[in-house]
């Protein structure tokens, strides 16, 4: 056991005195319990990894290391860290930077073969006393004498300030500027914490504040991984009634127009939703004015690759046009840049939808007046360009030359034969 002395010299000696299960583990090793004595040095591991979570911040390691709401919910003080498994500890301390990444390699390596080789459970793989020795240093090393990096250190120290108090904007600034050069790695820990923080509604307004501040900064450097499971968290809360909790989500998404995150059938209900309040307001007085705002509101939704659930596909897109195509009284001038972008996010799919929309009886019926048909050639010129079908292609043509006013394009018996064998 001369290598094993060598390994526990790297233990502080003030420490030595506490690691009970180390000495557990030496007295195994020297009657030749090998075994056995793999047993012990986990379960040293395991409640120095415990010590350091609690120590750290245990509600912000809670968020990262259980994924699952549900179970979560049942993760509330120390004595709770027993439920979570030694594989999610082990993740979890990665995750939040209370071990390393090689740390991370060698303690599940030590994990692995405590649950296959030690005496947790029969089997007949041998072990020695060399082999053992290393694996006492590398918990040594990488769970109990590790010291947090400068990132985890200042991790700590902002997740402390945030619950303390309400904070001034000195405060605000100077932490924001430290999230410039976070990477996504630890960016993403940080933002599901915070969004685990603020969705618990025990916490209190002035945390709340905090996160508020603090989470259009944070969410310039998370990763479009983490931003689709704020989203998907956000469905999990509604699907369980907990709507309290989905609200806030709600709040967090919307405070950074991430509403492209949203799971498809959260967003196909809110972009259905946002369609017909756009048609009605369109239709209505003073739509200048209040038109653009629910653009707004559908361009966020539909996001920048214009990603629109299939269902809803058609009714989408005639409805952007016939909002683009004016009510005949004039050019919503807010409103406008919104529509041509969202045209121009249309895939060929959606242009051929476009482009034979003039036979949709509320689209004829607006061809008829000359604002309308300004923007009719405005369309074609927006969508040519996407049309990669070959029928689409000679439609296309056939209508830009087509010598009658295009609220008649849908009567034109070449055209409706052009079209009939688009749709045969």
């Amino acid at each position: 056991m001369e290598s094993t002395g060598f390994a526990l010299a790297k233990l502080p000696v003030d420490k030595r005195g506490h690691a009970s299960y180390i000495s557990k583990m030496i007295i195994a090793g020297a009657v030749g319990l090998f075994d056995a004595a793999l047993n012990y040095l986990w379960d040293e591991t395991v409640l120095e990894l415990r010590k350091r979570v609690v120590n750290f911040d245990l509600q912000y390691f809670y968020e990262v290391a259980e994924k699952s709401d549900s179970k979560r919910k049942d993760l509330k003080d120390e004595n709770d860290l027993s439920k979570l498994d030694d594989q999610k500890l082990l993740n979890g301390c990665r995750e939040i930077g209370l071990i390393s990444d090689i740390g991370f390699q060698e303690l599940d390596l030590i994990r692995y073969m405590r649950n296959w080789a030690s005496a947790a459970h029969p089997n007949q793989v041998q072990l020695d006393g060399l082999q053992l020795a290393h694996w006492l240093g590398a918990c040594i090393k990488h769970a109990i004498t590790l010291p947090y990096d400068q990132i985890t250190a200042q991790v700590k120290k902002l997740l402390a300030k945030v619950k303390e108090k309400r904070l001034d904007d000195g405060v605000i600034k100077e932490i924001s500027s430290f999230f410039v050069n976070l990477p996504p790695v630890q960016a993403d820990p940080l933002a599901s914490g915070f969004f685990g923080r603020y969705t618990d509604v025990t916490t209190g307004p002035e945390t709340l504040d905090n996160v508020r501040r603090l989470w259009p900064d944070l969410w310039k450097q998370v990763s479009d991984e983490a931003r689709y499971n704020f989203g998907i968290r956000l469905g999990r809360f509604r699907a369980n009634g907990d709507q309290e909790q989905a609200d806030l989500a709600r709040q967090l998404i919307d405070l950074v127009n991430g509403a492209t995150y949203l799971p498809s059938e959260e967003r196909a209900w809110e972009i259905d939703t946002a369609l017909d309040e756009l048609i009605d307001t369109h239709n209505n007085w003073n739509n200048f004015y209040t038109e653009p705002p629910i653009a707004r509101r559908l361009q966020e939704l539909v996001g920048q690759h214009g990603d629109i659930p299939e269902g809803l596909s058609r009714k989408y897109v005639l409805g952007v046009i016939e909002v683009f195509l004016t009510n005949g009284n004039g050019v919503a001038r807010d409103a406008d840049p919104i529509y041509q972008d969202l045209i121009t996010r249309f895939n060929p799919s959606q242009a051929s939808v476009a482009l034979r929309s003039f036979t949709d009886t509320v689209i004829a019926s607006k061809l008829q007046w000359s604002f309308p048909q300004e923007k009719w050639a405005e369309l074609l010129g927006l969508i040519g360009s996407k049309l990669t079908g070959r029928s689409d292609r000679e439609l296309f043509d056939a209508v830009q030359v087509f010598p009658g006013q295009p609220h008649l394009l849908s009567k034109d018996p070449e055209i409706k034969a052009q079209i009939k064998r688009m749709e045969g």
